[in-house]
């Protein structure tokens, strides 16, 4: 800082010595040349200050919101519609910036909105690395809540992959001088993204759209962020964080969370995907050290899902023995609504169907919208209700279904996540998520700690801790969001169906609003059927 105030004092003390001389040269008819090259000074001299002045306002900003100083735009919608917004882009959410290309957040207001309209956040983190901050795009979610009428902000965030280069020494870190620095390790992303939800409370008052109403938006690890932003409001964990970044002192929590896909549990994650995935011919064919990896994992998620003590909703506790047969309601639940809806349900993946006359034609559409509650009772198995054969789906073959999702993408190796030196594994983007500033990859789970012959630290374990939404819901501390719109696809195998299941089931468990479903045939992604989500959306904001 003491570096670039010398410059601006400098660039300043020339342009004035140089307006001088252009001053008394003219009065004095001097040459056009001397003019020029003069003229060039200044020109040089304003540019510096102008850098300075520019790399000063990016070290050490101010919070700070100007409504007077949008800029009208438009965005073409896929139906040829035109929305017309106001856009405020580039605002640093905190003050003590460590690294200016993400830590700031754009926030775009459609034409009609008052202090009254919802704020959806999206963030577009993916497998944990930086998220720019972006614009709205008219295929996704951002562009529908525009059209919509919602208010729209964009905040970006550091990630495992951002970095700076160190401008002094730091002993007690173990920086140097000109070394690069990894700015965005855990928990970074999420501390970020809870200032960006301060900042807008921050400026509720003379920002259009209302930061009690703000709905969060992510997939994959963006859709973990989401989980996070809902899951972890105002915990008092995060707070010394987000006071030494120079975030606004003021609540985190969130209205709702929208979760495509959350890559998150991780330091159960592994466990759970061997339990779901052991069975399959990929695994029992394939590598015998990483089949040997996979029992021992496979064996350790009955005790952690005892530990979570789920009750499914009609009252029923979870456990190892009973897990697989509610995985196979929820997937004859998302295949059952897909086939309602013209879908074709090929017997070849393990369903069977009814197969005599329940006496009666079905439900247009199946009289249920997708995602929304309970089947009617002539939609579940067993059920009364009319039908033709071939119309409902009673029963589901759980090996040949999961090796239908495996045929579509391979399985991950085992660990899924924690896998640097585990069976030949190569690090992770996790295992690059937990490591420091210095760019370390780490193993951040007992198991695969003990199979390197090292010990997760206390540091890596809070910091798996602070990223896992699990931790909080229900722990009488955090305010977690009332409202959930969680999406995993039912044959995403990036991560395994217990993971989305048990954090709707907590959820629900704590009394919260939950939509969940396993979307039937969709593979790892999100935003998608936003009519749905609208609906949803819609719903909640207005109570009706």
């Amino acid at each position: 800082m003491l570096v670039l105030k010398k410059m601006k004092k400098v660039a300043v003390q020339r342009t004035a010595y140089v307006v001088f001389l252009i001053t008394f040269g003219a009065s004095n008819q001097f040459n056009n040349h001397m003019k020029r090259i003069l003229t060039w000074m200044l020109a040089f001299a304003v540019v510096a200050g102008a850098s300075a002045k520019t790399k000063a306002v990016k070290t050490q900003p101010q919070l700070a919101f100007d409504p007077t100083i949008g800029e009208t735009r438009t965005l073409t919608m896929p139906d040829g519609q035109m929305v017309n917004y106001t856009a405020y882009e580039g605002m640093f959410f905190v003050t003590n910036v460590e690294d200016s290309t993400y830590q700031t957040i754009n926030v775009y207001v459609p034409d009609g909105a008052t202090q009254q309209t919802p704020i959806l956040l999206r963030t577009y983190v993916g497998g944990y690395m930086a998220a720019p901050t972006q614009q709205p795009k008219a295929g996704d979610a951002t562009g529908r809540a525009l059209r919509e009428g919602y208010v729209v902000a964009i905040p970006g965030s550091r990630g495992r992959n951002s970095t700076v280069v160190a401008t002094k020494t730091d002993k007690k870190a173990g920086i140097k001088r000109g070394q690069t620095i990894y700015t965005g390790r855990a928990p970074a992303a999420i501390l970020d993204l809870k200032a960006a939800i301060r900042y807008l409370r921050q400026f509720d008052d003379v920002m259009l759209g209302d930061a009690e109403k703000i709905i969060t938006d992510g997939t994959s690890a963006g859709g973990a962020m989401s989980s996070l932003m809902g899951a972890t409001g105002n915990n008092p964990a995060y707070e010394p964080l987000l006071r030494a970044m120079g975030a606004a002192q003021q609540r985190d929590d969130v209205f709702a969370s929208v979760c495509y896909c959350p890559i998150i549990d991780l330091d159960h994650a592994d466990m759970a995907y061997e339990w779901l995935y052991n069975g399959t011919d990929s695994r029992q064919q394939g590598d015998a050290a990483v089949l040997a990896v996979s029992n021992e994992l496979k064996a350790q998620f009955p005790a952690y899902l005892a530990s979570l003590n789920l009750h499914t909703p009609d009252g029923t506790l979870l456990t190892a023995d009973n897990y697989l047969d509610y995985i196979k309601r929820e997937l004859i639940r998302a295949a059952q609504i897909a086939k309602n809806a013209g879908a074709d349900i090929p017997d070849s993946l393990g369903f069977t169907f009814s197969k005599e006359d329940m006496g009666g034609m079905p439900p247009i559409n199946g009289g249920v919208r997708q995602g929304g509650g309970q089947m009617p009772p002539m939609m579940q198995r067993g059920g009364p209700g009319g039908g033709k054969p071939g119309d409902y789906i009673i029963d589901l073959d759980m090996p040949t279904y999961l090796n239908y999702v495996v045929s579509t993408q391979p399985l991950k190796t085992a660990p899924a996540f924690d896998t640097q030196g585990v069976a030949g594994g190569r690090a992770s983007g996790e295992n690059d998520e937990f490591g420091n500033k210095s760019g370390s990859k780490v193993n951040f789970t007992d198991y695969s700690a003990a199979k390197t012959g090292s010990v997760v630290s206390d540091d890596i374990r809070e910091n798996v801790r602070l990223l896992n939404p699990m931790n909080f819901i229900g722990d009488g501390v955090t305010d977690v969001a009332p409202h959930w719109y969680i999406r995993h696809g039912a044959r995403d195998r990036d991560t395994s169906f217990p993971v989305p299941i048990n954090l709707a089931l907590k959820l629900q468990n704590a009394g919260k609003d939950v939509n969940f479903l396993l979307a039937w045939n969709r593979p790892h992604s999100g935003d998608y059927a936003l009519d749905e989500l609208f609906d949803w959306i819609n719903t909640i904001v207005t109570g009706k």
